[in-house]
């Protein structure tokens, strides 16, 4: 017996033996740390906010990575964003899992895991810590606040992004080990492909900046320009090295405000007053060290508080972020205090709403890059405080393994609130005491999609009721038009549809406004209106499937087989699903082409999870 424990000690001894074989097990200790706590993410499904447009209902991410796709990704603004290199990631799951949300899900955990390793090795690289380091990955591996960014299959663009962030600063501290253009370029490079997946690493130029203080120390007290291989050099020539990468923000931001301003995404300033943006960027902060420091709680929405927003919640903010931030300048010879608080502020600053984007105050995905700053102070100052108490090191790592264990199950309870739509926004619902609109909302449109009708409506209603010169609204209206046209009250559901299409501003929720209005009208056998509602959908967006198929369905009842398989097949190639193949392939054989009937059954049952349903739905659709 002793001498197995012993040979155990000796192999032990063996894994880290040098510090090139520590360094491996130690990364493969992050790895699978981080997959036994994110195992349970492979039993959730999508949900009903982004999901949708990003991978279930989107034009061209189900068709997987074609030379369309690739050239719909870097031109297309669509869902108010350009990240192409996001949408060609969706598109490789897409054909690697289909519409399964298991393998999309696994393949974003593991994006998070190799960032937990490639921050490790950065901040390895830049301090020669070691377990300093891995304590700033492994809080970054384990913290709830990240189930967001990694749980929400829409956010695959949040964990893509960081992998390129923490890529770039890598090449950096090679570029600055030994400055040269061609280390310089492999910088851009990185940088531009994390700007393809989220705009929200733009401030990485001035990240750098913080990264030259410490901890390269590279930062020099005097103004001369001249650069000395791997020396420090002066602020005056660090602040010029930035200058591409600046470009490259500024590009990066025209792009993401044309795309939102496209998609009439940017909320009205009229309502969100300069005042209440910058009170809440102050809250909001504070906030967020909040989740940082006791986790519970996390929301998937934090509505604006808009006249909610108390003076006195926006003067004690204020306080104590410049309290927080005298201490830190006080204590500035201890460099990574004044590094990682500039770092959590500023990585913050493009979320905070000073362009207000969306109805949120705040959003615990924007905490995915922020938190590093955070997490390195927390654990430097820990470590030399136990250093300087003289405190057992023992000690330090069982305190630090109660903590990780925490907030390990923490973030296993908070992924289990994302297992589908209606779980999250009932948890959201439970949680949110102000302003819960958006929540009630996306409530009502999960319990709508379940066939739970009458509990749908009173949350509609809930969302419609304070909210009248909201962009919600309009969506609200096709709900309600939806539950009556399933209850068979069809001249409701029209007018409710006609609500919509005047008051929305979206021309996505005017197609789909018009889409539901011509299937309504084809119900009750109005055809002519029918037709010109489809029309209408079709001339604003011509791929628009809802329309292409009733427009399909109108040519089929009046005989007109030809056009019909036409307007089938090419609903088809932008959203193919099994009720529209198992109708294309009805008109395919009534037209006399049993083979070309054949193909599109055969292509239906392979999308189909359930083909008689599918069979019946069709036949339903073609009864009008």
């Amino acid at each position: 017996m002793e001498l197995a424990r012993r040979e155990g000690r000796q192999n032990v001894s063996k894994l880290f033996s040098s510090t090139g074989k520590r360094t491996f097990v130690l990364c493969l200790f992050l790895v699978a740390v981080t997959l036994v706590v994110y195992n349970p993410i492979v039993r959730n499904g999508f949900i009903n906010y982004d999901d949708p447009q990003y991978i279930t209902g989107n034009p061209q991410v189900p068709s997987g990575l074609t030379w369309k796709t690739i050239r719909w990704s870097f031109t297309s603004y669509y869902d108010a964003n350009w990240h192409p290199l996001t949408w060609l990631s969706h598109a490789l799951d897409y054909q690697l899992f289909g519409p399964k949300p298991a393998g999309h899900h696994y393949v974003t955990v593991l994006f998070h895991a190799l960032d937990a390793v490639l921050l490790f090795l950065l901040f390895q690289s830049a301090t020669g810590f070691t377990w300093r380091s891995l304590m700033v990955a492994a809080l970054f591996a384990l913290h709830p606040v990240n189930v967001e960014s990694v749980a929400w299959a829409a956010e695959r663009k949040n964990v893509l992004s960081m992998l390129f962030f923490l890529l770039t600063f890598q090449a950096y501290g090679w570029y600055a080990r030994r400055p040269e253009i061609k280390r310089y370029l492999l910088v851009a490079l990185f940088f531009a492909l994390g700007l393809m997946c989220k705009p929200q690493i733009i401030t990485l130029p001035f990240l750098l900046l913080l990264w030259d203080y410490w901890p390269l120390g590279r930062y020099r007290q005097d103004f001369s320009s001249e650069v000395v291989r791997g020396m420090p050099a002066s602020a005056h020539w660090l602040l010029l090295e930035k200058c591409p990468l600046l470009v490259l923000s500024g590009i990066s931001a025209v792009i993401t405000l044309k795309a939102q301003a496209a998609q009439q995404a940017i909320q009205n300033p009229a309502i969100y007053t300069l005042r209440l943006r910058l009170g809440n960027a102050a809250v909001s902060y504070v906030r967020y060290l909040k989740n940082a420091a006791w986790p519970i709680r996390l929301s998937p929405m934090y509505p604006h508080p808009l006249d909610l927003l108390r003076m006195w919640q926006v003067a004690v903010s204020a306080v104590l972020l410049s309290l927080i931030t005298m201490l830190v300048l006080y204590y500035r010879r201890k460099r990574y205090l004044p590094v990682g608080w500039l770092w959590f502020l500023g990585a913050l600053v493009p979320m905070l709403g000073l362009i207000q984007v969306g109805e949120q105050a705040m959003a615990d995905r924007y905490a995915y890059q922020s938190f590093v700053g955070l997490f390195m102070m927390v654990c430097w100052g820990m470590a030399e405080c136990w250093s300087a108490w003289k405190l057992p090191r023992a000690a330090l790592a069982v305190v630090s393994i109660v903590i990780l264990a925490a907030l390990s199950f923490l973030t296993q309870r908070q992924i289990g609130y994302w297992h589908d739509d209606l779980t999250l926004w009932s948890y959201a619902l439970r949680i949110t005491p102000e302003r819960p609109y958006v929540i009630h909302l996306e409530l009502g449109i999960a319990l709508d999609r379940r066939g739970l009708f009458d509990d749908a409506i009173p949350h509609l209603r809930a969302a419609l009721e304070p909210t009248t010169d909201r962009r919600e609204t309009p969506l609200i209206h096709i709900g309600f038009g939806l539950y009556d046209q399933k209850h068979g009250h069809i001249s409701e559901a029209i007018q409710e549809y006609k609500t919509a299409i005047h008051s929305a501003k979206d021309p996505e929720v005017v197609v789909d406004a018009y889409g539901n209005l011509g299937s309504a009208y084809r119900e009750i056998r109005d055809y002519e209106n029918a037709r010109q509602s489809f029309a209408a959908a079709l001339r604003m967006d011509p791929n628009h499937s809802m329309s292409l198929v009733g427009m399909g369905l109108l040519e089929q009842k009046s005989g007109d087989f030809g056009q019909a398989i036409s307007y089938y097949s090419q609903a088809m190639s932008h959203d193919p699903t099994d009720v529209g193949y198992i109708l294309l392939a009805q008109a395919e054989y009534r037209s006399g082409r049993t083979g070309d009937g054949q193909a599109a059954m055969s292509a239906a049952s392979k999308l189909s999870s359930d083909m008689q349903a599918a069979q019946q739905a069709a036949a339903t659709l073609l009864a009008y």
